[in-house]
């Protein structure tokens, strides 16, 4: 890897992030700075939490259905188109080591103000709908727990989890962790109960991953599946949203977003596997809920203990992404592409409070009042086309020999131009599924 002598040069009204590893507030005119707390594990457990989920406990199931006993492949194949832009993302957090990630990388990449200001907007709403529907998920998963009118316990999780998101990064994330932990510890009960029921079966996993070339059908199964399976992955990106708060960023962001990349596919990989050893395809067809009926087949367990770890698992979306979402609004706001008083930051909790008052508020409206199906449809076709402007801002990057910073993490020029190839085929995928 090449290192260069300097972050790159951004237009003058743009500010050089300082790197800080004290606790005590810097000043900049007299303003607050985010406060500098997260390591590697942090960061990899905010990553993890963030894009396991609702793809995995969702989508397993479409997967299965459309790729058959191929649906690893599926997964693997996702991740490695994703690794594309997974290497694009790590050397531009060094480049512009600033939150409001992909609308600032397109900025440094196009200096053109209202396309940063359309990206930066396109990812606040992908990150505001997603919340709201991931909140309306766990208010069903509440429900059955505690029985309140839907929009009562809508308005409780938002309200909760934006406390939560405004306490402090090193609280929220370590409560993030937490859950993540218990999230992913659900679906470890179930690898390796799958597992553990016929261990010979392993030996059928390497099949599972390689399709016949030959085989027209399993192929053309693959390829329909992934263009599911590839959403599942969205959500590493949100790491280097906290790249002002990383205790050390240009170390440790292209680190955590390695590890998450990689545990989520083998955990992708495993579970679809143990889907389609343990049941049959036409019951993950006819359930809404693919992950509880592998746990109650798998474990004999009653529903209680799955629809618990369901609930911490929803909760956990939410609060990751108003995390992330505030973090967008914040560094939009002081780069001048938002209302200058939403990149305050808040003395005491040392977050950007009223970034995350706004978009919780955002998530609360849409939840409670927004019909979801047809702006849900579009979220992915979005994150698409925005991967896409990232790959080609860093492609312009490179070739006009901008500098990076002095050991800074640096990928060969095909990464972002097979990132952006890549993104693209899957977007005219989402547009034309019949093609």
């Amino acid at each position: 890897m090449r290192a260069h002598s300097a972050i790159i040069p951004l237009p003058t009204r743009y500010r050089e992030v300082a790197i800080s590893n004290g606790n005590q507030p810097n000043s900049e005119a007299g303003k607050a700075k985010l406060r500098r707390s997260i390591g590697l594990t942090g960061l990899v457990l905010y990553g993890l939490g963030v894009t396991i989920g609702a793809g995995i406990y969702v989508l397993v199931g479409e997967t299965v259905v459309r790729a058959g006993t191929h649906a690893p492949a599926a997964f693997l194949l996702s991740a490695i188109v994703m690794a594309f832009t997974a290497g694009s993302f790590a050397e531009l957090s060094g480049r512009v080591p600033q939150a409001a990630g992909e609308a600032i990388y397109v900025e440094a990449g196009f200096h053109r103000g209202w396309l940063t200001l359309i990206v930066g907007l396109a990812v606040l709403i992908e990150a505001m709908i997603a919340a709201a529907a991931i909140a309306v998920g766990a208010s069903g998963y509440v429900a059955e727990l505690i029985p309140m009118p839907q929009p009562v316990l809508i308005a409780g999780i938002v309200l909760l989890m934006a406390t939560v998101a405004a306490w402090g990064i090193r609280e929220s994330v370590a409560i993030a962790g937490a859950m993540t932990l218990i999230e992913i510890l659900g679906l470890l009960v179930i690898i390796v109960s799958g597992i553990s029921i016929d261990p010979a079966a392993l030996a059928e996993l390497p099949a599972a991953l390689a399709p016949p070339l030959s085989d027209a059908n399993a192929v053309g199964g693959v390829l329909a599946a992934s263009l599911i399976a590839f959403f599942a992955f969205i959500g590493f990106d949100d790491i280097v949203n906290l790249v002002e708060e990383a205790r050390d960023p240009k170390r440790d962001l292209p680190w955590a977003i390695a590890i998450t990349l990689f545990i989520v596919t083998l955990i992708y990989v495993l579970v679809s596997f143990v889907a389609i050893k343990a049941v049959p395809v036409e019951a993950l067809a006819e359930t809404n809920a693919p992950i509880s009926l592998l746990f109650e087949e798998l474990t004999g367990l009653p529903p209680f203990a799955i629809n618990l770890i369901a609930i911490l698992a929803t909760m956990n979306g939410v609060v990751i992404i108003l995390i992330m979402a505030a973090r967008v609004a914040y560094g939009m706001s002081r780069e001048g592409r938002l209302p200058e008083w939403l990149g305050e930051v808040s003395p005491k909790t040392r977050t950007p409070l009223r970034a995350t008052v706004l978009v919780a508020a955002a998530v609360l409206v849409l939840a409670l009042f927004t019909p979801l199906d047809v702006l849900a449809e579009t979220t992915s076709a979005v994150m698409l086309a925005v991967f896409f402007m990232v790959n080609i801002a860093l492609v312009r990057l490179k070739m006009t020999g901008a500098p990076t910073p002095v050991d800074g993490f640096t990928v060969p020029l095909i990464v972002p131009i097979g990132g952006a190839l890549s993104c693209l085929g899957l977007l005219a995928g989402a547009m034309f599924p019949g093609s």
